[in-house]
């Protein structure tokens, strides 16, 4: 069974941001844009604040 642990999931411009965990990857983030693509980094974050503000960087970015 999987670990993976959801840390938060926002709406924000258009856009949807997953913020998760698993054990092999830590920290990690998604974002799905208004365009339905998936977005995201293969990079590891440590804490679920640190995936989400990197996130929040990104769906600024896109808009």
């Amino acid at each position: 069974m999987s670990q993976v642990k959801v840390y938060t999931v926002l709406w924000m411009n258009g856009s949807l941001l997953m913020v998760f965990y698993t054990p092999g990857q830590c920290w990690q983030f998604r974002v799905v844009s208004r365009t339905q693509g998936i977005f995201g980094e293969q990079k590891i974050y440590y804490s679920g604040e640190a995936a989400l503000t990197i996130g929040l960087e990104w769906i600024r970015d896109e808009s």
